[in-house]
């Protein structure tokens, strides 16, 4: 058996060389997959799932082809695609889940996922931006809009972001320690695995001095990323996204 993760591709038309990247990883890289795990912030922006670009439609056709080959999908909300819907996971064969759930890894270990927003507690005006467009409410009056005045304001929303960022300090945009050890010792987990910071990495000792993993996805870009987990255990990969 072998399990995949993949986070944080960020799709837009404006990058077709990730598009191109993701298309090699489901045709070269998940021929031996038995379940592809997609944790969050797979597109730059998702403002409903009666639209998708149609620069983006070749990756919807070749994971619903994956999910009948028999690999099973798995899709997490992100911060950015948090409005992906039944109608979408439908069109792809995928499960929604739940934004932290505990999953058995190919070599018996307990495994939690989630996106890893949720983890980054210090960014207090993210939070609370979050939970305001995470509100049923607030998501059932966006998409009520009609599509071009939802556009408008997802680049808006894209471009307050950026510029929000660049004035913030990487530590506030990085994990909380403490919410990391609660969230493991909450699911019983000696295994954490999230995207989000854009910081991919293996780090040790997330409960206390002899306990607890946590192995961060990255965001493609130069590379693309992914985390393969088999009877023998994890190992995060990354190959160069190519450019033509």
């Amino acid at each position: 058996m072998r399990t995949l993760f993949i986070s944080d591709i960020h799709l837009s038309d404006q990058r077709p060389d990730l598009t191109r990247a993701l298309l090699h990883f489901l045709d070269d890289i998940t021929g031996d997959c038995d379940q592809l795990y997609l944790l969050g912030d797979i597109f730059d922006a998702w403002i409903g799932d009666d639209f998708v670009h149609p620069d983006l439609e070749p990756v919807i056709h070749r994971l619903a082809a994956l999910s009948e080959s028999g690999t099973a999908l798995f899709f997490q909300h992100g911060n950015r695609d948090f409005l992906v819907g039944q109608t979408f996971a439908d069109r792809i064969n995928a499960t929604l889940l739940p934004e932290e759930i505990s999953i058995t890894l190919p070599d018996g270990q307990h495994a939690l996922i989630m996106h890893g927003d949720q983890l980054c507690i210090d960014d207090t005006e993210y939070q609370q931006f979050r939970a305001l467009v995470r509100n049923p409410a607030w998501q059932a009056n966006f998409l009520s809009k009609p599509l071009e005045e939802r556009l408008e304001i997802a680049r808006n929303l894209r471009a307050a972001s950026k510029e929000k960022t660049a004035g913030k300090a990487l530590e506030i945009m990085d994990v909380n320690a403490e919410r990391v050890r609660t969230a493991l010792q909450n699911a019983n987990s000696q295994l954490l695995i999230h995207g989000h910071t854009h910081r991919p990495a293996v780090h040790h000792q997330q409960i206390d001095s002899n306990s607890g993993c946590r192995i961060v996805l990255g965001d493609w870009d130069t590379d693309f990323w992914y985390l393969s987990c088999t009877k023998d255990g994890c190992e995060l990969l990354h190959q160069p996204v190519e450019t033509n």
